[in-house]
């Protein structure tokens, strides 16, 4: 049985989105093998999310949606990942493109964001984005013609790109005599000058069909370019986007890690109890402790409500801790877990993989480090990301 058609549609006031999220993942969990195996995109779970008040989650009730805070959604994207890692990181692109103009308008009064958020309400509508090309440096070359600016860029990692309505992307600006500009902007993914080249053959976090999305000269308005920004810096926005991405981000490996302990220790059980397992067990629970503290330091931080350097640099401290620890509890669940968990029908070998996926998101190791190092010893740090 169906157990999406268990969840209404409606407004966060009386709604527990992480309950919400663990009724679709019993769904979800008997379809994230087969994503895994075929590599293909998770299709039908997207389908539930579409209609269980969760795409519209974080869009200020006022505008039509749940109205939940980063705390909320973070806890739904870590049950999500509970259950299948791939729609919990695809749909976490998706939540963190809402969250952020959410927050805009909500703490900065910025009305410009208020038509994309009602028709997020609305229309239940996905946005999609580049985890590869639209860091701060922006990807992609943009030409001014007439009216506005032709687009050309090959975007990477573009999770959950088969179902988005909208792509939200950059381009460089780049005119003689002018300082190099990045421009933002969303492109309707129905494009003919938009097309997804389906690359997304990987380790793990199959099912989010992160492809190549190709942008073969779409022209942008004047008026829909939402941001200019320099290039190569740190701006107002993109401390804005990190300080409240990367919480919801991690929160999904937080989920993977926890998953994988889960099978660990059922499977350690059936195992004949001598000190190295308990040493192994009690290592594991040891280093997953060690993540989700990190990750509620994230989330202690995005509560602030004051985007900056210094949260950034809070932030990418507490991200670098939850994928070491995320990754080093995984690492001990296989152990943990003996011969059994190298079978691909325990779910263990996949989280394993999954689980990679927290290495390679910014701000990696050494940039967060000469960030961090920077901060500490009063050095500018607008160029380092």
């Amino acid at each position: 049985m169906n157990t999406a058609a268990k969840v209404k549609p409606g407004k966060s006031e009386s709604l527990d989105l992480a309950a919400r999220a663990e009724l679709l993942g019993k769904d979800f969990a008997a379809r994230a093998e087969v994503a895994d195996e075929t590599d293909c995109f998770v299709a039908d779970n997207y389908a539930a999310l579409k209609t269980s008040g969760l795409v519209e989650a974080s869009v200020p009730a006022e505008l039509g949606g749940g109205g939940a805070n980063i705390h909320e959604l973070a806890g739904m994207l870590r049950t999500l990942a509970h259950h299948c890692s791939s729609t919990a990181l695809a749909f976490a692109m998706h939540t963190h493109l809402t969250a952020v103009p959410s927050w805009r308008w909500s703490h900065q009064k910025v009305a410009a964001v208020e038509p994309l958020l009602k028709r997020i309400a609305a229309e239940k509508i996905f946005l999609s984005t580049s985890g590869g090309s639209d860091w701060v440096a922006g990807a992609g070359k943009a030409e001014r013609v007439e009216g506005g600016y032709k687009i050309t860029a090959r975007k990477v990692f573009s999770s959950g790109a088969p179902a988005g309505s909208i792509f939200m992307t950059t381009a460089i600006l780049e005119e003689p005599g002018q300082e190099p500009m990045v421009l933002h902007f969303g492109i309707p993914m129905n494009s003919p000058n938009l097309r997804i080249d389906p690359v997304w053959k990987t380790l793990g976090m199959r099912g989010t069909a992160s492809h190549d999305v190709i942008i073969e000269g779409h022209v942008v308005p004047e008026a829909a370019v939402a941001l200019k920004r320099k290039a190569n810096e740190w701006h107002p926005l993109f401390q804005i986007i990190g300080t409240i991405a990367i919480p919801l981000i991690y929160s999904v490996y937080l989920g993977v890690a926890e998953s994988a302990r889960d099978i660990a220790v059922k499977l350690a059980k059936k195992r004949r109890s001598d000190h190295h397992i308990l040493q192994l067990v009690g290592q594991m629970d040891s280093e997953l402790l060690g993540a989700r503290v990190a990750q509620s330091y994230m989330l202690d931080v995005v509560a602030q409500n004051t985007p900056g350097a210094e949260s950034i640099n809070q932030v990418m401290m507490g991200r670098r801790l939850v994928a070491a620890h995320a990754i080093r509890t995984v690492e001990l669940a296989m152990e943990s877990a003996g011969g059994a968990g190298f079978y691909r029908s325990q779910g263990l070998e996949r989280r394993f993989r999954d689980i990679q996926g927290a290495r390679y998101h910014p701000m990696q190791p050494g940039q967060q480090a000469e960030y961090a190092g920077a901060m500490a010893l009063g050095i500018p740090v607008d160029k380092i990301f």
